[in-house]
């Protein structure tokens, strides 16, 4: 089987990464041999591999940076419309799912001559729907909301590619994040900037602008080996209640995957082998779980000046099954200091832009409110987001660029005081660490007025950032130079 698993832009790297590690667990080595794609040197939005139809469970919950995991059905040429609908109802689609389900059809295209993609989107749903009911005499309803089956279409200017999608909802959904700050920051994501940060388990990690705290419980569970699928695999049993101030529903075990409600999937011996992932999974948790047996001993800590979202973070910690509460503080980044016996360390933040300003007052109050976007409905990649070309690219990505432009003018002269005080703070209280900060202002590091070492393009939703890198040197203490002369 043919697979492409989707991730943000700037993170495949990653991502082909985190796929060996998993190809060589030894439970996903028994469902049959795994062939990786060549690492892709640009942005693909995603790694294309091949393995066995058991493949789509194990990345589905092992997987932290991948948003979904698609089964690709058919690739072929085309010209026109109608041989996407010959390609589509030649397809056995009765073989996967029934007519009682509800669909979903979403198609995608880079550079292609077609001049309507709700028209293609049109005709492939129709060449499904057509083909059930030829086969079952009834035809499947079409939901764009809560779809049983999602089927997706890529088109570029000369190939067509359908794919089945196993994930369902996108795999940031982890099901723990009942509540969020403004700009929040997708899990998946988070996962990856870990990953190029090179931290490790059981390293020292702070983030003083922690928020709902994103980048530290994707770091505690990675610490735990608790797979990010692990709430909607039904592996803690009953699912958490959502509170009253959740901004979405919570994905439960009731959404699950996309697979789930496929019916290869659904035979015995794929039923077997899914439950020996999760068996597997679990005992893993139960060893690192003996290794790391406190929130202390993970060695993850953070502050934020507000209020809500210290509280937001520690009930994100507790639905994400980590160990008592979370070592956090409400305080202003600019008080911040280095977690006890720590001399060095990664620091890890994300701190606030345009949508998101919070700096002093109080409590944290929003001294810039807006209302921030939702990142449930913000398209991830190419997968999810239909491309123009030519005119129409060209006037959006000016607006775009203006609209930047604009933003840097209007940036809050607070803000820019705030960053200067922060960046002195650094140099003061953190030499010795390492410090990466995800920002959508490329002027960030003249801002701290500190040079960085390195910088990584990334996505957060439909935001161009940075992921600055900061080398902090220790400072020399007084004796050590007095020794020197």
């Amino acid at each position: 089987m043919r697979f492409f698993v989707v991730c943000p832009g700037g993170l495949e790297v990653p991502l082909a990464q985190e796929l060996a590690e998993i190809a060589q667990r030894p439970d996903s080595k028994a469902l049959g041999a795994w062939v990786m794609d060549p690492t892709p040197t640009s942005p693909t939005g995603g790694i294309g591999l091949a393995g066995p139809l058991s493949a789509a469970m194990a990345l589905n919950l092992h997987s932290r940076i991948a948003s979904r995991v698609l089964l690709q059905m058919a690739q072929a040429p085309y010209r026109q419309e109608e041989d996407l609908y010959k390609l589509a109802s030649g397809l056995a689609w009765e073989d996967w799912f029934t007519s009682k389900q509800t669909l979903r059809v979403d198609v995608t295209a880079h550079r292609s001559p077609l001049k309507s993609l709700n028209f293609a989107t049109l005709k492939i749903k129709d060449a499904i729907v057509d083909r059930l009911r030829d086969v079952t005499g009834d035809r499947p309803s079409i939901d764009t909301a809560f779809p049983d089956v999602r089927v997706q279409a890529h088109l570029t200017a000369t190939q067509v590619t359908i794919y089945l999608d196993t994930s369902g909802e996108a795999l940031f959904k982890r099901g723990w994040r009942d509540e969020k700050g403004d700009a929040p920051l997708k899990e998946n994501l988070a996962a990856g900037i870990l990953s190029i940060t090179g931290w490790k388990s059981g390293e020292t990690l702070f983030d003083p602008m922690c928020g709902s705290g994103t980048f530290l419980i994707e770091a505690a569970q990675k610490t735990l080996a608790i797979p990010p699928g692990a709430i909607r695999a039904g592996m803690y049993g009953d699912d958490a209640k959502p509170s009253r101030l959740a901004y979405r529903p919570l994905v439960t075990s009731v959404h699950g995957f996309g697979f789930q409600r496929l019916k290869p999937f659904n035979e015995v011996a794929e039923q077997k082998r899914w439950a020996a992932l999760k068996e597997g999974s679990l005992n893993e948790i139960l060893a690192q779980r003996k290794q790391y047996p406190s929130a202390e001993s993970l060695r993850i800590s953070g502050g934020d000046i507000n209020e809500k979202l210290v509280a937001m973070f520690k009930g994100n910690w507790q639905r994400a099954q980590l160990p008592e509460q979370p070592v956090v503080r409400q305080i202003d980044a600019l008080a911040s200091r280095p977690p006890v016996n720590s001399d060095s360390g990664v620091m890890l933040l994300n701190p606030p832009y345009g949508e998101r300003l919070v700096i002093k007052g109080g409590r944290g109050q929003d001294r810039n409110a807006q209302e921030s976007y939702d990142e449930s409905d913000e398209p991830e990649n190419r997968f999810e987001l239909n491309l123009e070309t030519g005119r129409q690219s060209a006037k959006r990505s000016s607006r775009e660029s203006l609209k930047k432009l604009q933003a840097q003018e209007e940036q809050d002269p607070k803000f820019v005081e705030f960053l200067r005080q922060f960046g002195q703070h650094l140099k003061e209280a953190f030499g010795g660490w390492n410090i990466f900060v995800l920002t959508a202002d490329m002027a960030l590091p003249g801002q701290l007025r500190i040079k960085e070492s390195k910088r990584t393009p990334l996505f957060n939703g439909p935001l161009e950032c940075r992921l600055f890198k900061f080398e902090m040197h220790a400072k020399r203490s007084v004796a050590n130079d007095s020794e020197k002369e």
